[in-house]
């Protein structure tokens, strides 16, 4: 996580403030529990002092926004209302997190109204935001942190998915190779990434590849899972043998 002002960054250093920080954007613009923030930072054993040492945090927090700009409110940004204590973003505020699920969205209605090439540049915006594992600098996440960087890597491969999808309607299957063989190594039992592989290497006239990933999703989902591949695999499977090559211009998240 990382607060900028202007290029300034400043960020808290203290680990707990981080983390507080953190629970309240996620859920910002809405007032967080006090009892949610210390189970989340305290676990099932929080000291007789976390009431006290919640305020402490939030006072820092306070101190810490009206130091990088003195015309701020931060009373009225950092709020203590019954039953906890909420951050509220302004309109000119930017939380990345925002801007990723909003550009998500946007390349989501653009690739349903079959406008690729839009589509395709509003993923790769929203997917230019990430730079890692989202909150990788609070070692130890509660429960919901963790859920919400699930939340969060469930969005950005679902729209990972789609600009795929998209750049694959614009007719660069040959170009997103390279792509797909790291995202098959990165995510190994992602059946929909291997199908992907399979279907850019038969376009591109590479059947012999194609069948070896097919053979090499099939291997690994034995090993991992004592599975086969699924029918909609196999059926791509059945494709590249009766070489049917229209059937390869389709791919699963076009829509």
């Amino acid at each position: 996580m990382e607060v900028t002002h202007h290029d300034e960054v400043c960020t808290p250093s203290a680990q707990k403030v981080r983390w507080t920080l953190a629970l309240l954007l996620l859920r910002a613009n809405h007032v967080v529990d006090r009892s949610v923030l210390i189970d989340e930072l305290w676990g099932d054993n929080p000291p007789r002092s976390a009431v006290t040492t919640m305020q402490t945090y939030i006072y820092q927090l306070r101190r810490m926004f009206g130091g990088t700009d003195p015309q701020r409110d931060v009373d009225k940004m950092i709020v203590t209302r019954a039953p906890g204590y909420g951050i509220w973003l302004q309109p000119g505020d930017q939380l990345d997190v925002i801007e990723f699920e909003s550009a998500a969205k946007r390349g989501r209605e653009l690739v349903a109204a079959r406008r690729y090439a839009e589509a395709s540049g509003e993923l790769n915006q929203a997917l230019a935001l990430w730079r890692g594992v989202p909150l990788a600098d609070i070692a130890r996440g509660g429960r919901l942190l963790g859920a919400h960087m699930v939340h969060l890597e469930e969005i950005r491969l679902r729209t990972l998915e789609l600009r795929i999808a998209a750049e694959t309607r614009l007719g660069n299957s040959q170009d997103l190779i390279p792509e797909l063989r790291q995202l098959v190594q990165a995510h190994p039992l992602n059946e929909w990434f291997h199908g992907e592989l399979i279907r850019a290497l038969a376009r591109s006239g590479r059947r012999g590849e194609a069948f070896d990933a097919y053979h090499a999703l099939r291997r690994i989902l034995r090993e991992e899972l004592g599975l086969e591949p699924s029918v909609q695999s196999q059926r791509l499977h059945h494709q590249l043998l009766t070489d049917k090559s229209s059937a390869f211009l389709s791919t699963a998240a076009s829509s």
